[in-house]
């Protein structure tokens, strides 16, 4: 009888530490998204586009934007990279409000702003999570996949061919 009730004690016991724990969301509820921040208060995310990588921070701010060590709009003289960079600001309407420090390398212009984009968006949801929906609608958390197809032998290019002369 001594052994019953010491194993009732301990299943009781049992039962309610697993009642203090938070239970894990259940499947038909999306799950929550926790803040990811480093020791500085920055959050820190990657972003990538065809070959080119982008290493972004993002803290609270006048808004403004350095890459690899050099303003914004030095670097990416074009209005279209710089718009197509400042796209999630502009979506989540969080213009002006963050300071972004990002490094780029690898892929051409065009490539490095994507990649700045993906980044952002990606380290805008680390900051707040309640973006997050929001920047997924836009498609700015999906990573662009498409890369330069390689060259086979035997072809001029990927896919074209020699040109062919009957005579």
């Amino acid at each position: 009888m001594a052994d019953l009730q010491t194993s009732l004690a301990q299943l009781r016991s049992r039962m309610q530490q697993q009642q203090a724990t938070p239970a894990a969301p259940q499947p038909g509820e999306p799950p929550k998204h926790e803040r990811k921040l480093d020791a500085l208060g920055r959050a820190y995310a990657t972003g990538k586009r065809k070959n080119a990588v982008a290493r972004v921070w993002l803290k609270p701010g006048s808004g403004k934007i350095t890459v690899n060590g050099r303003d914004s709009e030095i670097y990416f003289a074009r209005p279209v990279l710089r718009m197509l960079m400042n796209q999630p600001f502009v979506v989540a309407n969080r213009t002006a409000q963050y300071d972004v420090v990002c490094t780029v390398n690898g892929g051409g212009l065009s490539g490095q702003a994507g990649a700045v984009r993906h980044g952002i968006s990606k380290a805008l949801t680390y900051y707040e999570p309640e973006l997050r929906p929001i920047l997924k609608k836009g498609g700015f958390l999906t990573r662009d996949a498409r890369v330069v197809e390689r060259k086979k032998y035997g072809k001029a290019k990927a896919r074209r061919s020699f040109q062919f002369s009957k005579r």
